[in-house]
Protein backbone atom coordinates (compact mmCIF):
# COMPACT_ATOMS: atom_id res chain seq x y z
CA UNK A 1 0.00 0.00 0.00
CA UNK A 2 1.07 3.39 -0.97
CA UNK A 3 2.75 5.47 2.42
CA UNK A 4 0.40 8.21 1.93
CA UNK A 5 -2.67 6.93 1.65
CA UNK A 6 -4.09 6.30 5.31
CA UNK A 7 -6.86 4.72 6.83
CA UNK A 8 -10.01 6.13 6.48
CA UNK A 9 -12.30 3.98 8.41
CA UNK A 10 -13.54 4.69 12.01
CA UNK A 11 -12.83 7.59 13.01
CA UNK A 12 -14.43 10.32 14.94
CA UNK A 13 -15.08 12.98 13.29
CA UNK A 14 -15.86 10.72 10.21
CA UNK A 15 -13.98 10.51 7.14
CA UNK A 16 -14.58 13.58 5.06
CA UNK A 17 -15.60 13.71 1.37
CA UNK A 18 -12.64 15.89 0.86
CA UNK A 19 -10.12 13.13 2.83
CA UNK A 20 -11.75 10.56 0.56
CA UNK A 21 -11.36 12.68 -3.02
CA UNK A 22 -7.70 13.19 -1.74
CA UNK A 23 -7.18 9.25 -1.02
CA UNK A 24 -8.99 8.41 -4.36
CA UNK A 25 -6.36 10.77 -6.00
CA UNK A 26 -3.47 9.43 -4.75
CA UNK A 27 -4.43 5.51 -5.63
CA UNK A 28 -5.25 6.91 -9.03
CA UNK A 29 -1.62 8.44 -9.18
CA UNK A 30 0.10 5.55 -7.97
CA UNK A 31 -1.57 3.52 -10.02
CA UNK A 32 -1.37 4.95 -13.40
CA UNK A 33 2.20 6.14 -13.04
CA UNK A 34 0.71 9.98 -13.69
CA UNK A 35 1.29 13.02 -11.21
CA UNK A 36 -0.91 15.12 -13.58
CA UNK A 37 -2.32 13.37 -16.92
CA UNK A 38 -2.16 14.87 -19.92
CA UNK A 39 -4.84 16.25 -22.04
CA UNK A 40 -5.81 12.99 -23.87
CA UNK A 41 -5.89 10.79 -20.56
CA UNK A 42 -7.24 13.59 -18.38
CA UNK A 43 -10.94 12.52 -18.58
CA UNK A 44 -9.99 8.82 -18.12
CA UNK A 45 -8.12 9.96 -15.17
CA UNK A 46 -10.69 12.02 -13.35
CA UNK A 47 -13.36 9.76 -14.21
CA UNK A 48 -11.44 6.95 -12.05
CA UNK A 49 -10.61 9.56 -9.65
CA UNK A 50 -14.63 9.89 -8.69
CA UNK A 51 -15.48 6.46 -9.60
CA UNK A 52 -12.80 5.06 -6.50
CA UNK A 53 -13.83 7.95 -4.49
CA UNK A 54 -17.61 6.48 -5.20
CA UNK A 55 -16.47 2.82 -4.31
CA UNK A 56 -14.72 4.19 -1.11
CA UNK A 57 -17.29 6.14 0.43
CA UNK A 58 -19.51 3.31 -0.42
CA UNK A 59 -17.18 1.04 1.17
CA UNK A 60 -16.84 3.13 5.00
CA UNK A 61 -20.41 3.40 4.87
CA UNK A 62 -21.26 -0.43 4.95
CA UNK A 63 -18.01 -1.39 7.22
CA UNK A 64 -18.92 -2.66 10.54
CA UNK A 65 -17.16 -2.67 13.56
CA UNK A 66 -17.80 -2.72 17.62
CA UNK A 67 -14.12 -1.19 18.02
CA UNK A 68 -14.32 2.78 19.48
CA UNK A 69 -13.74 5.14 16.98
CA UNK A 70 -9.96 6.21 16.55
CA UNK A 71 -9.04 9.86 18.09
CA UNK A 72 -7.38 11.83 14.52
CA UNK A 73 -4.93 13.39 16.97
CA UNK A 74 -3.87 10.60 18.67
CA UNK A 75 -3.47 8.66 15.26
CA UNK A 76 -1.77 11.49 14.19
CA UNK A 77 0.54 12.00 17.00
CA UNK A 78 1.71 8.31 16.37
CA UNK A 79 2.68 8.89 12.67
CA UNK A 80 4.69 11.62 13.89
CA UNK A 81 6.71 9.58 16.53
CA UNK A 82 7.31 7.03 14.04
CA UNK A 83 8.44 9.52 11.34
CA UNK A 84 10.63 11.08 14.13
CA UNK A 85 12.48 7.57 15.08
CA UNK A 86 12.28 6.64 11.12
CA UNK A 87 13.77 9.78 9.56
CA UNK A 88 15.69 10.95 13.37
CA UNK A 89 13.94 14.41 13.12
CA UNK A 90 11.29 15.65 16.23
Amino acid sequence: MCRNIRSLYNFEPPTTPDEIEAASLQYVRKVSGMNAPSRANETAFHRAVEEVAATTARLLDELVTSAPPRDREVEAAKRRARAAVRFGSA
